[in-house]
């Protein structure tokens, strides 16, 4: 049996348009922890707190391996300010590199532009309700996970719910990216981004 030749099968695939291994968005910045503590002191002033799950945004502004950032947790711990503000400051700056930011309520209308950007904050997800098109429900967040993996685009997500399906003392579920999107898409989010769970008090008053 004649042996495959892979590597030229692959090259003329990726000639034609199809590249099995698109480029990661790859981010390396040494001193991300004094830049990120001084985000938090510019936007929060003498308010500012340093969480502990803020050293995993840190690592993760180190050396991101070509992962995005899933944050999520409770109200008022400061992932929107970290991921909408902070974080695109510091990668236009110091990486040269411009995100794209989008609320969860408006990706159903610009589900298509979302998934042009190679680097894209999307704000929220969980709040945005169902999709209609041409008379069918559908999850565009789904479709914007699904269009990451293959293209390798990087996405930086904030959100309230929880990572799996639980249900409460009278079998209600709770909120959660797996019951809200299902398995596929969390098993997929888990591969394509670095999990950072905020925990705490929110900082509102």
């Amino acid at each position: 049996m004649d042996k495959a030749d892979f590597r030229s099968a692959v090259e003329r695939l990726r000639l034609q348009g199809y590249d099995m291994y698109p480029d990661r968005v790859r981010i390396q910045i040494p001193n991300a922890k004094e830049l990120l503590q001084q985000g938090l002191q510019y936007f929060l002033g003498d308010s500012a707190q340093w969480l502990p799950c803020y050293d995993e945004i840190a690592a993760w502004m180190t050396d991101n391996q070509g992962r995005g950032l899933l944050c999520m947790g409770n109200c008022g711990l400061g992932k929107t300010l970290i991921c909408g503000s902070i974080l695109p400051t510091i990668l236009l700056t110091y990486s040269r590199k411009v995100m794209a930011t989008f609320s969860a309520i408006d990706i159903n209308d610009r589900t298509r532009e979302v998934m042009n950007n190679k680097l894209a904050f999307i704000d929220d997800i969980g709040t945005e309700p169902e999709a209609v098109r041409f008379g069918e429900r559908h999850l565009s967040f789904s479709e914007i996970v699904d269009n990451a993996e293959k293209k390798s685009n990087l996405l930086v997500i904030t959100t309230n719910l929880r990572t799996s399906h639980k249900t409460d003392a009278d079998g209600n579920p709770i909120p959660s990216i797996e019951y809200k999107y299902g398995i596929r898409t969390l098993d997929r989010l888990k591969a394509i981004t670095k999990v950072v769970k905020f925990t705490g008090k929110s900082f509102r008053k």
